[in-house]
């Protein structure tokens, strides 16, 4: 069934209003979860609104919650989430990173005790459609095995990175540090699809394809190994350790603690100002040869081109604002329960 932007957003507003959030706070969230469907990636979009909702409702999530500089350089800050949406906070760190970065060329910035930020790779590309290269991680509860281990010992913590290509879509790559998102397997279980034997480790530390066992008996795999462990762990350091949020297991379940609870979330994001260290036109010039040189490789039979990434998810948000959203059954089925608990017009 497909959905228009507008119409989705304004029913993610409405419902975000009616637990009393600003209007201004509910567009920055409605924004970053439709704009994620739209770009294909519905285990992060809209999917995760009744959750979002409940534990506002709870007061877990404060929805009259501002995001607010600890302490700060010309380069740096730290920001207190106060346990606002992940969204709020993210968008507001994202930006307080790009305008540092204007300033003195490349700047960092942390984000403690916010909520679950949903896709990093949104606040990518925020940075990328500026003209800046944005990087962002963040942590969460453990859910991944290290190699070895019988149970969990990091999140799937996410790294993204957003890159501006002038005369087409940015460069984006969002991933988690699992071998896939925990939302993923949740999905695929859903919808009654097996398991590929590459996405859990059972609770003997070896591969198992029982989807049921996730999350309280089975970890994520890490990916590709030890280095998506080591990723994940350097994740877990530029997101809770330095900025001196919490980690590992003193973060919450957005999804399964009570809903008065917060999840204590933590988030890194970093810009870089290319004007600030090379002539931008000289920069998308060689970045081009780039783009061009992959997109010029030889290809396996079947195959029009190799993709760069964010270019699937580019094509993807174009036809969506002139088609619609083709949202996909387990995704309305979720909105359809928020339209039903919280008296909200679903116009599909």
């Amino acid at each position: 069934m497909t959905i228009s932007i507008e119409s989705l957003t304004t029913f993610c507003i409405t419902a975000l209003t009616k637990v009393g959030m600003s209007r201004a706070d509910a567009e920055t969230t409605a924004n970053a979860l439709v704009t994620t469907d739209a770009m294909g990636v519905f285990t992060h979009g809209t999917k995760l609104l009744g959750g979002y909702l409940n534990r506002l409702q709870g007061g877990g999530y404060r929805a009259t919650a501002a995001p607010r500089i600890e302490r700060e350089g010309p380069g740096w800050a730290i920001i207190d989430g106060e346990s606002a949406l992940g969204q709020v906070g993210s968008v507001f760190a994202m930006r307080t990173a790009i305008a540092k970065a204007k300033q003195v060329g490349i700047a960092y910035v942390g984000l403690t005790n916010t909520g679950h930020i949903g896709a990093a790779g949104y606040y990518a590309v925020l940075a990328a459609r500026e003209g800046l290269i944005g990087m962002i991680t963040g942590n969460d509860m453990p859910s991944v095995a290290a190699p070895g281990s019988r149970g969990a010992v990091l999140g799937s913590n996410p790294i993204a990175y957003g890159v501006p290509v002038f005369d087409g879509d940015p460069i984006i790559l969002d991933m988690a540090t699992a071998a896939v998102a925990g939302g993923k397997v949740y999905a695929a279980h859903q919808r009654g699809e097996p398991i590929p034997p590459t996405w859990l480790i059972g609770p003997d530390g070896q591969p198992t394809t029982d989807g049921s066992l996730y999350p309280y008996q089975a970890s994520l795999a890490p990916m590709a190994g030890h280095k998506g462990y080591g990723f994940g762990l350097w994740c877990e350091i530029l997101s809770g350790i330095l900025p001196g949020g919490r980690i590992t297991w003193e973060i919450g379940s957005w999804m399964f603690d009570d809903t008065s609870q917060p999840s204590r979330h933590n988030a890194s994001f970093i810009a870089i100002d290319i004007a600030a260290m090379v002539p931008p036109e000289q920069f998308q010039q060689r970045l081009r040869k780039l783009i061009d040189e992959i997109h010029g490789a030889k290809t396996a039979d079947g195959i029009e081109r190799v993709l760069l990434p964010g270019e699937r998810e580019g094509v993807l948000l174009r036809r969506a604002q002139t088609e619609g959203i083709a949202l996909p059954p387990d995704v309305i089925a979720k909105l359809e329960v928020v339209a039903k608990e919280f008296d909200v017009e679903l116009s599909l």
